[in-house]
């Protein structure tokens, strides 16, 4: 199996707590991305001390209760399966803080972490401010949730976003990357990808390669599945039937999105 791609867990891992994944930069190529997918039984509790991270907190899926020790928000969460296409509750907690996660009903919780040093204040990211917009053109149309944005001051390095795609279209694409720390023309972001279908015996195919081919992997990639990005291109196909959502976290040492498309690729973008 490709070193890119990661398979969810289904064993509990303690009372009412699943850890479907944990990406860290000790089981991963990433330095400046950590990632983890949680699920919760009614009640169950999570709790996580960030030491020198920073957390993006997402009620993906169900309702849960968040708290810094300060701050206590209640009932976030707005939809039971991603395919309802409608933003969800966040909350970003800063640095040296400690987090619980309460869950009020069955949840799904997505964990966005990346390095900081700044501390800065917890800030709940309403589903009612969660910007939403329409990308592409003919077989290339997506649907995007900016949650945390490179002009988002409320995180020091967190960018946050959710992307539908319908069935016979393409996403991701034409193939940018963003591995190189050469602003104003590019920016060192590292990313991921959680995947979810509809329905879920779904599938789509992401490639992720670098001019040099040093890294040049595709990937049939199933529900629930996590797809790496250290460096390179990455589209995704989605096959005609299918409806595709997934999860971007990037991050880096500047909080800057400026992507570099494939020259061999970038014609499309020109037709009429």
């Amino acid at each position: 199996m490709s070193k890119l791609l990661r398979k969810p867990n289904t064993e509990e891992t303690s009372a009412g707590v699943t850890i479907v994944h944990d990406v860290t930069s000790g089981n991963s190529p990433l330095e400046y991305v950590r990632f983890k997918v949680v699920d919760l039984a009614p009640g169950a509790l999570y709790k996580e001390e960030l030491g020198k991270w920073e957390c993006c907190i997402v009620a993906l899926t169900g309702k849960i209760n968040v708290t810094d020790q300060e701050q206590t928000f209640e009932n976030l969460g707005t939809r039971e399966s991603v395919f309802e296409k409608k933003p969800t509750d966040s909350v970003y907690v800063s640095n040296d803080r400690t987090f619980e996660v309460t869950a009020v009903n069955s949840a799904r919780v997505v964990l966005c972490y990346s390095p900081s040093e700044k501390q800065l204040p917890t800030k709940l990211i309403k589903a009612e401010n969660v910007g939403v917009e329409h990308r592409g053109k003919y077989n290339n149309k997506r649907m995007v949730h900016n949650m945390l944005t490179d002009s988002d001051s409320s995180a020091n390095s967190l960018l946050v976003v959710e992307v539908y795609t319908d069935g016979g279209n393409w996403s991701s694409y034409p193939p940018h990357k963003h591995d190189q720390d050469n602003l104003p023309h590019e920016s060192f972001l590292e990313e991921t990808y959680y995947h979810e279908m509809n329905p879920r015996q779904g599938f789509v195919f992401q490639r992720v390669y670098t001019d040099d081919r040093s890294i040049d992997e595709t990937m049939t990639v199933e529900n629930g599945d996590v797809v790496l990005v250290p460096a390179g291109y990455h589209p995704v196909g989605v096959p005609d039937g299918y409806d595709s959502y997934y999860l971007n976290v990037m991050a880096g040492p500047t909080k800057i999105w400026k992507f570099h498309n494939d020259p061999a690729h970038e014609w499309i973008l020109d037709r009429k």
